[in-house]
């Protein structure tokens, strides 16, 4: 079976935060709850990047950081679609002039999407990662 008819059952995410205030995070799992229900979808949270078809990318990135999502980006099984949410995650939001912030993640690594909010609501965080599902099954 080919990865794109494997991509048109269900996305696998794999969330990565870097320096985060957990804001988006909490976002992130209330998403995950029967409340907006993120796996009707087809989307499931996993533990692994290898495992992994959508990466998350949240909060501020320094160094340490971002060494690990270059790390995490290089060993993903592609096409891999990347998502970038909360002001954090897209520009460095309120820390864009701290001394620990290194770059957007566009810096390191290509970004699909921009999940715009400080912290993004659970409709928005869905929105954007069925956006990104579109551009997988092209593939």
């Amino acid at each position: 079976m080919s990865k794109a008819a494997i991509l048109s059952r269900s996305i696998w995410v794999f969330h990565f935060a870097s320096a985060a205030c957990n804001n988006c995070d909490i976002e992130l799992i209330d998403a995950l709850t029967p409340r907006f229900d993120l796996e009707r979808f087809g989307i499931k949270l996993v533990g692994s990047i290898r495992h992994a078809d959508c990466l998350l990318v949240s909060g501020i990135m320094n160094e340490k950081g971002a060494t690990r999502l270059k790390f995490l980006y290089d060993i993903a099984p592609k096409p891999l679609a990347v998502v970038t949410f909360g002001s954090c995650g897209a520009s460095g939001g309120l820390f864009t002039n701290s001394y620990n912030f290194y770059g957007p993640p566009d810096k390191i690594i290509p970004v699909d999407a921009y999940i715009p909010g400080c912290p993004p609501r659970p409709e928005a965080i869905i929105d954007g990662i069925v956006k990104v599902v579109k551009k997988l099954r092209n593939v």
